[in-house]
């Protein structure tokens, strides 16, 4: 192994490093308007159980965070292994990310991908600057679970499956 760089000034090389780390793939979505918006999110964590707090980062050059944050409900949902479609469709830059995902919306207007292995129901429980993301803290409401579900992972920068 090569000695480690004392800054890593290079992007690109972090990026390539923190690819390293597989990590789960989540879609957080919304209704704003009666329009659904929402983003894909490879930063999900855990965080407590009492209060109930899952955590996300969001770029801070992000567009639909600032359309998301000002719902009262966001669904979370932790995408299952056959759903990278979905995944690329929600990382888009333009154009309809919804048209070819299927969906569904609760009462209090979070939105919620079927076939997703985990619901959450969540609202923004506290927000911190993280750098160039915002380190989002989401209190739980409610919750579906599929534990059967296999999930989609990231690493790499690839879509990866688990080994059964």
């Amino acid at each position: 192994m090569s000695a480690l760089s004392a800054t890593p000034s290079d992007p690109a090389v972090l990026r390539r490093a923190f690819g390293c780390f597989p990590s789960g793939v989540t879609a957080l979505c919304a209704l704003d308007s009666g329009r659904p918006v929402g983003m894909a999110a490879s930063t999900f964590t855990p965080v407590s159980l009492r209060p109930p707090l899952v955590s996300v980062c969001v770029q801070d050059t992000s567009a639909t965070w600032p359309k998301l944050r000002k719902q009262s409900r966001l669904g979370l949902s932790v995408l299952a292994e056959e759903q990278d479609p979905v995944c690329r469709s929600l990382a888009g830059k333009g154009g309809d990310r919804f048209a070819d995902v299927d969906w569904e919306a609760s009462a209090g207007g979070g939105v919620y991908i079927h076939g997703a292995g985990l619901w959450l129901d969540c609202s923004v429980y506290a927000e911190f600057p993280g750098g160039d993301h915002t380190i989002v803290l989401l209190e739980i409401h409610g919750l579906r679970a599929d534990p059967d579900r296999e999930p989609l992972v990231f690493h790499g920068s690839r879509f990866r499956r688990l080994a059964v």
